[in-house]
């Protein structure tokens, strides 16, 4: 998961190497003093001037890079290891962790406050954080390791009172496999929403073709969402896929596309022949079904692995079928009897 790609020119063009590990001298592999672009995938990288991580160090964290900030000069290369996810530094106005403190759990720009140019000695709790000298990322800079207590930035950075930037390294995006737990799903509701309504009358005695085609077309709409617990560790922006089945796979980005809705048409068979003297009776019904099923999440990060559950929710309405029903029409002789009764003469107290 976690790897670099390098190349020896701008643009991802040239001879290219692909890491997975540390490599303390690039030129041992042939490839020193030669990247001039480069591609990180998961964890941040470090790539250091000189052999065996000494020299200035560089962060890459996970991107593309078609051009770097010190081309032909990178001699090795460090994956960075340590869990970055809840970064904190504490820095202190005096040596040896003495005078005020500030604690830092974010990228800070000192200058918009009160503590730029004093910071004297620090110590780093959790992450890997980048010092700059200047604001905004600018000037010289330096890295601090998780439980790093520097205790003199003058003594060993000829550093002290310099100290205006400092950012946390970004972790390397999570991999995220979804699994539905179908075992466990729940039907919260089901019902059948009437879509049309197809009358037909055959008072011949043979029989008549209902309409010209023997079938029609219904719209049908699948709505579907994600939804995370409260607790997740996941970040806005992190996505990953769903199977709901074959044909439905469900993308998830966090924050962004939580939810999505499907439409389709299908087509339903009607009956194609009345029979002779009979009424025939059609409903096209839609079932619509809401339920929610439990999803394992299992999040690989830094070759170590988490999970945490979420649940799927769907109302579907994509199942239509054509309930018919017949009916004899009363048959010749007892419409015309009907029709044809006898009526009294007028005063007479006889039958016509």
């Amino acid at each position: 998961m976690n790897r670099i790609t390098v190349y020896e020119r701008a643009n991802f063009e040239g001879l290219s190497r692909e890491f997975t590990c540390d490599v303390p001298d690039l030129h041992e592999l042939d490839f020193g003093d030669c990247i001039a672009s480069l591609k990180v995938v998961g964890q941040p990288w470090i790539a250091y001037t000189d052999p065996k991580y000494e020299g200035e160090p560089h962060a890459f964290e996970e991107g593309e890079y078609p051009s770097v900030g010190r081309p032909n000069s990178f001699s090795a290369l460090r994956l960075v290891h340590h869990d970055l996810g809840d970064p904190q530094i504490t820095l202190y106005e005096q040596p040896n962790f003495q005078g005020a403190c500030k604690v830092v759990t974010e990228e800070t720009n000192l200058a918009y406050g009160y503590f730029n140019d004093r910071v004297a000695s620090h110590v780093v709790q959790r992450g890997v954080w980048l010092l700059y000298q200047h604001p905004g990322r600018g000037g010289w800079h330096c890295l601090a390791w998780p439980g790093e207590r520097l205790a003199d930035y003058k003594l060993e950075l000829n550093f002290q009172a310099r100290l205006s930037h400092l950012r946390p390294l970004r972790p390397g995006r999570p991999l995220v496999s979804a699994r539905l737990l179908w075992e466990q799903k729940r039907v919260e509701a089901e019902r059948e929403v009437l879509v049309d309504e197809i009358e037909g009358v055959n008072e011949t005695e043979s029989e008549q073709a209902l309409a010209a085609s023997s079938s029609r077309e219904y719209g049908t709409t699948l709505w579907q969402s994600f939804h995370f617990s409260n607790a997740t560790s996941l970040k806005a922006g992190l996505s990953f896929t769903l199977t709901v089945e074959a044909s439905n796979i469900f993308t998830v980005q966090k924050g962004r596309s939580e939810s999505s809705t499907r439409r389709e048409r299908v087509e339903v068979q009607l009956p194609a022949k009345i029979p002779p003297r009979t009424a025939l009776s059609i409903q096209v019904l839609r079932k619509e079904v809401t339920l929610s099923v439990p999803v394992l999440l299992t999040i690989t990060q830094n070759e170590a692995v988490r999970t945490e559950m979420g649940e799927y929710r769907s109302v579907s309405g994509t199942n239509i079928s054509a309930r018919y029903s017949l009916k004899p029409l009363p048959a010749a002789g007892r419409e015309q009897a009907a029709t044809e009764g006898t009526e009294p003469v007028p005063g007479t107290g006889m039958e016509l």
